[in-house]
Protein backbone atom coordinates (compact mmCIF):
# COMPACT_ATOMS: atom_id res chain seq x y z
CA UNK A 1 0.00 0.00 0.00
CA UNK A 2 1.07 3.40 -0.34
CA UNK A 3 3.58 4.76 1.89
CA UNK A 4 1.07 7.48 3.48
CA UNK A 5 -1.18 5.04 4.34
CA UNK A 6 0.64 3.53 7.00
CA UNK A 7 2.36 6.94 8.31
CA UNK A 8 0.58 10.11 7.61
CA UNK A 9 4.01 11.68 8.41
CA UNK A 10 5.27 11.60 5.19
CA UNK A 11 2.82 13.71 3.39
CA UNK A 12 2.98 17.29 2.54
CA UNK A 13 3.19 19.24 5.91
CA UNK A 14 -0.45 20.48 6.51
CA UNK A 15 -2.17 17.83 4.01
CA UNK A 16 -2.21 15.15 6.71
CA UNK A 17 -6.12 13.53 6.75
CA UNK A 18 -5.13 10.82 9.94
CA UNK A 19 -3.05 10.95 13.30
CA UNK A 20 -0.52 8.29 11.84
CA UNK A 21 -2.15 5.58 9.92
CA UNK A 22 -5.25 5.82 8.04
CA UNK A 23 -7.84 3.87 10.20
CA UNK A 24 -9.13 1.13 7.43
CA UNK A 25 -5.30 -0.06 7.50
CA UNK A 26 -5.36 -0.56 11.39
CA UNK A 27 -8.74 -2.56 10.94
CA UNK A 28 -6.78 -4.49 8.21
CA UNK A 29 -3.68 -5.34 10.53
CA UNK A 30 -6.88 -6.20 13.49
CA UNK A 31 -7.73 -8.40 10.76
CA UNK A 32 -4.89 -10.12 10.27
CA UNK A 33 -4.16 -9.22 7.06
CA UNK A 34 -0.22 -8.46 6.01
CA UNK A 35 0.86 -4.93 4.78
CA UNK A 36 3.66 -4.20 2.75
CA UNK A 37 4.28 -0.38 2.57
CA UNK A 38 5.57 0.76 -0.46
CA UNK A 39 8.59 3.68 -0.08
CA UNK A 40 7.41 7.32 -0.64
CA UNK A 41 9.46 8.60 -3.73
CA UNK A 42 7.93 12.34 -2.80
CA UNK A 43 9.48 12.01 0.89
CA UNK A 44 13.21 10.34 0.06
CA UNK A 45 13.85 12.41 -2.65
CA UNK A 46 12.30 16.12 -1.54
CA UNK A 47 12.02 15.45 2.29
CA UNK A 48 9.55 16.46 4.58
CA UNK A 49 9.20 19.88 3.47
CA UNK A 50 8.88 19.86 -0.02
CA UNK A 51 6.36 21.83 -1.94
CA UNK A 52 2.98 20.73 -3.22
CA UNK A 53 4.20 19.49 -6.81
CA UNK A 54 2.28 17.66 -9.61
CA UNK A 55 2.78 14.56 -12.14
CA UNK A 56 4.60 16.86 -14.29
CA UNK A 57 6.80 18.49 -11.87
CA UNK A 58 8.15 15.21 -10.73
CA UNK A 59 8.74 14.34 -14.04
CA UNK A 60 11.32 16.88 -14.77
CA UNK A 61 13.49 16.14 -11.44
CA UNK A 62 15.99 14.61 -13.11
CA UNK A 63 16.58 10.26 -13.03
CA UNK A 64 13.07 10.65 -10.71
CA UNK A 65 11.77 7.60 -12.69
CA UNK A 66 14.79 5.76 -12.19
CA UNK A 67 15.10 6.27 -8.77
CA UNK A 68 11.29 5.10 -8.41
CA UNK A 69 12.04 1.31 -9.95
CA UNK A 70 15.13 1.44 -7.72
CA UNK A 71 13.15 1.78 -4.69
CA UNK A 72 10.50 -0.96 -6.26
CA UNK A 73 12.38 -3.69 -6.99
CA UNK A 74 12.76 -4.94 -3.20
CA UNK A 75 8.80 -4.65 -3.14
CA UNK A 76 8.71 -6.81 -6.41
CA UNK A 77 10.96 -9.05 -4.45
CA UNK A 78 8.92 -9.58 -1.59
CA UNK A 79 5.48 -9.91 -3.08
CA UNK A 80 7.52 -12.78 -5.31
CA UNK A 81 8.61 -14.46 -2.53
CA UNK A 82 5.06 -14.90 -0.50
CA UNK A 83 3.59 -16.20 -3.39
CA UNK A 84 6.05 -18.27 -3.53
CA UNK A 85 5.43 -19.48 0.01
CA UNK A 86 1.72 -19.86 -1.36
CA UNK A 87 0.32 -16.26 0.54
CA UNK A 88 -2.17 -14.70 -1.03
CA UNK A 89 -1.09 -11.26 -2.57
CA UNK A 90 -4.43 -9.06 -2.81
CA UNK A 91 -3.28 -5.96 -4.34
CA UNK A 92 -2.19 -2.59 -4.44
CA UNK A 93 -4.09 0.00 -2.59
CA UNK A 94 -3.11 3.98 -3.74
CA UNK A 95 -4.23 7.05 -3.66
CA UNK A 96 -6.26 9.18 -6.08
CA UNK A 97 -4.94 11.91 -7.53
CA UNK A 98 -1.78 11.82 -6.50
CA UNK A 99 1.27 12.86 -8.41
CA UNK A 100 2.92 9.04 -7.16
CA UNK A 101 0.01 6.96 -5.63
CA UNK A 102 -2.63 7.48 -8.27
CA UNK A 103 -3.79 4.58 -10.21
CA UNK A 104 -7.10 5.44 -11.59
CA UNK A 105 -7.35 8.51 -14.05
CA UNK A 106 -3.53 10.21 -14.32
CA UNK A 107 -1.74 7.47 -12.90
CA UNK A 108 1.29 8.31 -10.69
CA UNK A 109 5.13 7.95 -11.68
CA UNK A 110 5.42 5.50 -8.59
CA UNK A 111 2.46 4.10 -9.77
CA UNK A 112 3.36 3.86 -13.29
CA UNK A 113 6.15 1.82 -12.49
CA UNK A 114 5.01 -0.29 -10.04
CA UNK A 115 2.70 -1.66 -12.94
CA UNK A 116 5.40 -2.31 -14.98
CA UNK A 117 7.27 -4.07 -12.78
CA UNK A 118 4.54 -6.18 -11.89
CA UNK A 119 3.83 -6.98 -15.73
CA UNK A 120 7.50 -7.94 -16.15
CA UNK A 121 7.34 -9.89 -13.26
CA UNK A 122 3.79 -11.63 -14.19
CA UNK A 123 2.50 -10.40 -10.63
CA UNK A 124 -1.42 -9.55 -11.29
CA UNK A 125 -1.99 -5.90 -9.47
CA UNK A 126 -5.85 -5.61 -8.14
CA UNK A 127 -6.25 -2.39 -6.84
CA UNK A 128 -8.05 -0.07 -4.77
CA UNK A 129 -7.84 3.88 -4.38
CA UNK A 130 -8.34 6.46 -1.15
CA UNK A 131 -10.58 8.73 -2.99
CA UNK A 132 -9.44 12.38 -1.84
CA UNK A 133 -12.44 13.20 0.61
CA UNK A 134 -11.07 9.90 2.64
CA UNK A 135 -9.67 11.14 6.12
CA UNK A 136 -9.74 9.61 10.31
CA UNK A 137 -12.88 11.60 10.07
CA UNK A 138 -14.91 11.11 7.05
CA UNK A 139 -14.66 7.33 6.12
CA UNK A 140 -18.61 7.80 4.31
CA UNK A 141 -18.46 4.15 2.33
CA UNK A 142 -15.01 3.79 1.69
CA UNK A 143 -15.27 0.60 3.97
CA UNK A 144 -17.99 -0.60 1.50
CA UNK A 145 -15.57 -0.60 -1.50
CA UNK A 146 -12.81 -1.91 1.13
CA UNK A 147 -15.24 -5.18 1.74
CA UNK A 148 -15.60 -5.26 -1.67
CA UNK A 149 -12.34 -5.54 -2.45
CA UNK A 150 -11.44 -7.88 0.23
CA UNK A 151 -14.32 -10.17 -0.79
CA UNK A 152 -12.79 -10.41 -4.19
CA UNK A 153 -9.55 -11.32 -3.36
CA UNK A 154 -8.24 -8.67 -4.62
CA UNK A 155 -9.56 -8.83 -8.29
CA UNK A 156 -10.64 -6.79 -10.73
CA UNK A 157 -13.59 -7.67 -11.98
Amino acid sequence: MSHCILNQNAVIHGWERARGAFPFAIELLSRGIALIQLPCPEFLVLGGDRPPMSYQEYLTLPNYRQTCQKMLQPIIQQIQAYQAEDYQYLGVIGINESPNCSISGQRGVLMEEFFAACQAAEIQAPYLEVPTWYSETEQQDFSKELQRFLAKGGRNE
